[in-house]
């Protein structure tokens, strides 16, 4: 584990955090941010700084060879930084809607999916990557093949989480539990009106539908499509100034995203923040273009 300070461009300290990169036994699995401390203004104009902490179950050092990341990994870390600098960089100083409090479940996960969209950048990958034995940079060419497998069948993965998040919305607003039409044949019904692909007669998928039974996610489920709307959105911002600076890391752009979206917490609507920063509402196209499926 490590501890790291982030400083303000005075010097002054904004938060600090840990990070725990290595999967070791007896540890819980997958990745994960939470907050050991939240930001709070303090008697006498004290503030109590935010701090971290980011929990990875990555593949150590082995002898004198380094860590090797798979580029999953990378968007891994990238993605939970994003809900760490959501944490760490809030000016709010009211502990229950500063940093990542407070923000609404549909809108909580658009800094981290934000961060995801710099992994898929070359000017990024090529500046962060290396061959382990030659040093050579990432090629062009590999890279165009990275993004044409994540983007294969994007469509048809779409249509899947919109089948998933109408379920869940129909089960929790309009369905009677107790009419003529049973939890199968409303998926059935949802999947004929939406996909391309007829739900096969034996499938029981809502019975393992454990994000909605389980997991938080009741009417919610929505929200992971909705996320990457406004995330999408968002960085596109900084793809029109790449236009003007040359640069997808537009310090402009970064600041309005800090100023606008990251510092103020939970303390204003999501939707208000958004536009604040876009200067409009959502729109799908960005989504649409990441994904391959607009030019």
């Amino acid at each position: 584990m490590r501890f790291f300070r982030v400083s303000a461009a005075d010097g002054s300290l904004l938060a600090q955090f840990y990070i725990d990169l290595y999967a070791r036994e007896g540890k819980r699995g997958g990745a994960w941010m939470d907050d050991a401390r939240g930001r709070k203004l303090l008697a006498g104009g004290k503030v109590q700084t935010p701090v971290a902490y980011l929990t990875c179950n990555f593949s150590a050092p082995v002898g004198d060879k380094p860590a090797l990341f798979t580029h999953d990994e990378v968007i891994t870390l990238f993605h939970e930084f994003g809900h760490g600098l959501h944490h760490m960089l809030t000016q709010v100083g009211e502990l229950g809607v500063s940093g990542i409090n407070g923000v609404e479940w549909d809108a909580v996960e658009l800094p981290s999916q934000f961060m995801e969209n710099f992994c898929w950048e070359f000017e990024v990958l090529s500046g962060m990557t290396q061959h382990v034995d030659s040093g050579e940079p990432l090629p062009r060419a590999l890279f165009e093949r990275m993004l044409a497998a994540k983007n294969f069948q994007n469509g048809m993965m779409t249509l899947r989480q919109i089948v998933f998040s109408s379920f869940d919305m129909h089960l929790h607003t309009d369905f009677d539990p107790h009419g003529a039409k049973s939890v199968l044949d409303l998926s059935r019904e949802i999947n004929d009106r939406v996909h391309v692909v007829p739900q096969y007669p034996l499938s029981r998928w809502p019975n393992t539908f454990s994000h909605i039974f389980a997991g938080g996610y009741a009417a919610g489920y929505y929200c992971y499509k909705w996320a990457e709307v406004l995330s999408a959105d968002v960085y596109a911002a900084f793809e029109e100034a790449a236009q003007l600076s040359g640069t997808v890391l537009d310090s402009e752009t970064g600041a309005r995203y800090q100023r606008e979206i990251l510092s103020v917490g939970g303390s204003r609507p999501a939707m208000d923040s958004f536009v604040a920063f876009r200067g409009r509402a959502p729109q799908i196209d960005a989504l649409l273009r990441h994904g391959g499926m607009a030019a």
